[in-house]
């Protein structure tokens, strides 16, 4: 049978905050360090993005004199936590891990591969379908209105991130859900009987963040539900090999 780690023993609450404070730092470092990288790369990322449609369409305007450097700021701070997002979910491992077989430490490591891939899944997802749907939506409502389109690039923006970053971070969910089935917080038969609920947020999160119509509504939403259902179905199979584990460690014993 598997043995757990040598401070496999109780710890003490000042022992707990005390690897907490010290995991905390390491990602405030790591958080400043990738600054400093976000800031020299951001003027790059700012012009590509602008250099492709939907942006290389419109002309974009600066209303005050902050903001460039607001939307420069924005792009380094985003990289920024883009390049940390590793180091804290193995932040997040490492403080849980002791309460963990050396084989469910070797099998939930795998997870962070995993989660950024979603992620960046999430991203292209957000970026080429649901801000595209959302600005090809707002412009044809503008048009319609024979209003003139003149655009900030502080407002453009904004727009922009406030639809990609809930997206792209909604793709997490089935990572989150089999490092909770690891941890037994949640279990497969808890998420069947959650699932009119999920469902109901998942869609109510994608009427939020899309143009106010029903077609742009399922297109987020389905996915959404799709994504919770796999989660759903790798919670049962990380739920099975827990109890054929516990099942051969009795056999063991």
């Amino acid at each position: 049978m598997a043995k757990r780690g040598m401070m496999d023993r109780d710890m003490s609450v000042e022992e707990h905050l005390g690897e907490l404070r010290r995991r905390i730092i390491w990602v405030l470092a790591t958080f400043v360090i990738m600054l400093a990288l976000g800031l020299w790369l951001a003027k790059g990322a700012f012009d590509y993005l602008q250099s492709i449609p939907p942006a290389a369409d419109l002309p974009l305007h600066a209303f005050s004199p902050w903001s460039g450097v607001r939307v420069y700021m924005q792009f380094g701070f985003i990289l920024a936590a883009a390049g940390t997002m590793p180091v804290v979910l193995y932040q997040v491992w490492a403080f849980f891990k002791e309460g963990l077989l050396e084989r469910e430490r070797e099998a939930t490591i795998r997870y962070i591969p995993l989660s950024i891939l979603l992620f960046l899944v999430g991203l292209a997802f957000a970026y080429f379908v649901v801000f595209k749907m959302a600005l090809y939506f707002t412009t044809t409502v503008n048009r319609k209105m024979m209003l003139e389109e003149t655009y900030g690039i502080t407002e453009y923006f904004s727009f922009m991130l406030n639809i990609l970053l809930p997206v792209s971070l909604l793709f997490e969910l089935p990572v989150v859900i089999m490092f909770l089935t690891r941890l037994r917080i949640v279990t497969p038969r808890r998420l069947q009987r959650m699932r009119k609920y999920a469902y109901f947020a998942l869609v109510f999160i994608g009427t939020v963040i899309t143009p106010p119509d029903l077609i742009s509504d399922l297109i987020v939403a389905i996915p959404l539900i799709v994504l919770y259902e796999i989660s759903v179905f790798l919670s049962g199979a990380v739920d099975r090999k827990i109890r054929a584990s516990e099942a051969r460690g009795s056999l063991a014993r």
